[in-house]
């Protein structure tokens, strides 16, 4: 039970969406954004999060939009995992989330949530990230368009009352070859000690991770190091660790050791798959 009260809206436009937060903020009411809703229920009820306004954006018909538009892939903030995994119009995508919850969850929790939640691991973040997607935002100053890699790689940076509408992904990235591993503590479907998705392009390898640092991320100084075939993989995937850019974690899922040595294991998997594939 959530112990506290609360105003609710249902905005039908991202303009009135936005206007509401702003005019709630203003009165001290602490708003928030609300689609699947399963991360801010479940904080309120264990009191680790209170709001005098949620603002329910399911009634924004641009973000329910699951469709290939122009040469890009168009997906609105709205649209559940399980409705990602099942349509597959990026299957690095469909499969990344199809083992992020159990279906009961999948089919509450909204790509829009994920990607901007408190929870650490955003696991639907990584194929955006190997796609240079970019993400459609709305906020006081009308609607821009930035790449997911200046606001989502590693800790969010939305401007207060900023509301992410859809993710752009160019069509090209969509059915290049893929691989995404996640190793957990015990039961498949739990959060992960190692999330890996990598994806090959003409250019080369491209990998993100989440579980492995309070923060999912994709770093290009540690792509070029995998990237470097004149060395043995061996020893780029232990440079890569070495050039980590954010402490690995050690929690009551995973020692540091543990941790680094499972990200050894499936990183080697990872890139020996890819690099077999072709283009």
């Amino acid at each position: 039970m959530i112990s506290f009260d609360f105003e609710y809206y249902t905005p039908t436009t991202v303009e009135e969406a936005v206007r509401i937060f702003q005019q709630a903020d203003s009165n001290d009411k602490e708003p928030l954004y609300y689609s699947g809703g399963t991360e801010i229920i479940s904080m309120a009820r264990l009191n680790q999060l209170r709001t005098g306004a949620v603002i329910d954006i399911k009634g924004i018909p641009a973000c329910y939009v699951l469709q290939i538009q122009q040469e890009q892939l168009v997906i609105g903030a709205a649209i559940t995992l399980t409705a990602l995994s099942e349509a597959n119009l990026f299957p690095l995508l469909g499969e990344t989330v199809r083992d992020a919850a159990d279906h009961t969850n999948r089919n509450k929790i909204t790509v829009g949530g994920n990607l901007c939640g408190k929870f650490i691991y955003r696991e639907a973040l990584l194929p955006f990230l190997l796609a240079d997607s970019q993400l459609v935002l709305a906020g006081t100053k009308g609607i821009r368009h930035v790449p997911v890699h200046e606001i989502l790689n590693g800790e969010p940076r939305l401007e207060k009352g900023e509301l992410l509408v859809q993710i752009l992904s160019d069509r090209r990235y969509l059915d290049l070859p893929f691989v995404t591993v996640k190793k957990t503590k015990m039961e498949k479907i739990d959060y992960p000690i190692v999330r890996i998705s990598g994806l090959k392009t003409k250019e080369g390898i491209r990998v993100a991770f989440s579980g492995v640092s309070a923060v999912p991320f994709r770093s290009l100084i540690i792509e070029e190091v995998l990237n470097d075939s004149a060395i043995p993989l061996e020893e780029r995937i232990e440079s890569a660790i070495r050039l980590w850019p954010v402490p690995i974690l050690n929690d009551i899922l995973s020692s540091k050791g543990y941790r680094t040595f499972v990200l050894r294991n499936t990183l080697f998997d990872t890139m020996s798959a890819l690099e077999r594939r072709r283009v």
